[in-house]
């Protein structure tokens, strides 16, 4: 029997989708802008990394020949060899939006059949009614914010006044979510958690996606960070994934990152929930050691896109990268016949582009393992064809509409 381990790079897509004008992101291209930004002594950064992107890793597996199939063109600076060792292709997204839920439960299988709620107003983003409400059910004296910002912007401008008064930072962003940021020492981690577990039902009637904790610490006079206890309450998906056809087979799921949260943690399995990459990653391999015949990981690695795509930092980017395409061998080597690693993204999010939010793009799809055929993939018309294909190559059979490959 098989085991599947399936790892999501948050937000490394490749290449504008044919609809990104609906979403002003015409020629957003995560990975070709960061390739030819290295290529260009762009992504430099004295102590962190130089030169053109280093992924020869994920070059010998495939990751080149799909992004030129993506955009046409080859990542600047980036080998692209003759004879790729892996499957490659790219996937494009039929849900609705370019947030984390829509690409992560397309991937599961499930595209999101429905357009989701946002707060489109700049500023005073949230209605009236539902601040008043989110006041009164969370016993609150206010709340600060009330509009789009990026997290870490909203808290230094507010974290004083926050602490001052007790009233939690809530803002926004073109994703369909409503975060919430409070002092985990002043405020209270739980409470935090209670008055956001609130807010979920509040929002639930306007199809808001997630509603976001974003604890952090600190002082106005040494600074504010956010924390790892960063916690999401998502509205589940509303139809199967694949996590709920291994887990009705009674088959042994493990989930890292904060997949978990994504899916509303139905049939999750195991969570394991450690902060930063490389703890993650460490974690998955610790725990694919131990999983058993026709097990299943489904890792979400995120700091690409908070730590570096929200902030459109080009060359913590690129080191993210060149850190997760130096731990590929560990992957492979911790491979058994039989096993399949995939490695995909869920949106983009293009540290070259303007703002802040994240880019409706492709996303990359690299298979590779013991015996699994080196081969081209092609474009996949959903990234629903991941579930389909790791449902067959499991013995569960497809998963929602997606094709196998």
């Amino acid at each position: 029997m098989t085991r599947a381990i399936l790892i999501v790079l948050d937000s490394v897509g490749c290449g504008g989708a044919e609809d990104a004008a609906r979403y002003g992101d015409t020629g957003a291209d995560t990975l070709g802008h960061i390739a030819q930004a290295c290529a260009e002594g762009r992504g430099d950064r004295e102590g962190l990394r130089s030169g053109p992107l280093a992924i020869p890793n994920l070059a010998r597996l495939g990751l080149s020949h799909a992004c030129q199939a993506s955009t046409g063109k080859p990542l600047a600076g980036v080998a692209r060899p003759e004879a790729p060792q892996g499957q490659y292709g790219y996937g494009v997204e039929v849900s609705q939006g370019k947030d984390t839920p829509s690409g992560h439960w397309e991937i599961a299988g499930c595209p999101v059949p429905f357009e989701w709620g946002y707060f489109t107003a700049l500023e005073n983003s949230f209605p009236p009614d539902l601040v008043a409400a989110i006041i009164r059910e969370g016993a609150l004296p206010g709340i600060l914010g009330n509009k789009h910002a990026s997290g870490t912007a909203i808290i230094d401008e507010l974290a004083e006044e926050h602490i001052s008064t007790g009233k939690p930072i809530c803002y926004t962003s073109v994703d369909s979510v409503l975060q919430i940021a409070a002092h985990e020492e002043h405020f209270g981690l739980e409470r935090l958690y209670a008055l956001c577990k609130v807010t979920r039902g509040l929002v639930d009637p306007l199809r808001i996606g997630r509603v976001i904790a974003r604890p952090f610490v600190g002082s106005p006079e040494e600074g504010f960070t956010r924390t790892g206890n960063r916690k999401d309450f998502a509205i589940p998906p509303p139809d199967e994934t694949i996590l709920d056809r291994r887990t009705s087979r009674g088959r042994t799921v493990v989930t890292v990152g904060k997949i978990g949260d994504i899916f509303a943690h139905r049939s999750t399995g195991t969570e394991i929930k450690p902060f930063g990459n490389a703890a993650m990653l460490d974690a998955a391999l610790e725990a694919w050691d131990g999983l058993p015949d026709g097990g299943f990981c489904f890792v979400n690695l995120v700091d690409f896109d908070t730590e570096f795509g929200h902030r459109r930092d080009i060359p913590g980017y690129a080191a993210a990268l060149e850190a997760f395409d130096r731990h590929l061998p560990h992957i492979e080597a911790a491979l058994r016949p039989g096993d399949i690693a995939v490695v995909t993204a869920d949106h983009g999010n293009d540290p070259s582009w303007p703002g802040s939010d994240h880019t409706r793009e492709h996303v990359p799809i690299i298979a590779f393992g013991p015996g699994i055929g080196a081969e081209p993939l092609g474009r996949r018309g959903s990234f629903a064809d991941i579930a389909a294909s790791l449902g067959t190559f499991l013995g569960i059979g497809p998963v929602g509409p997606g094709r196998p490959w």
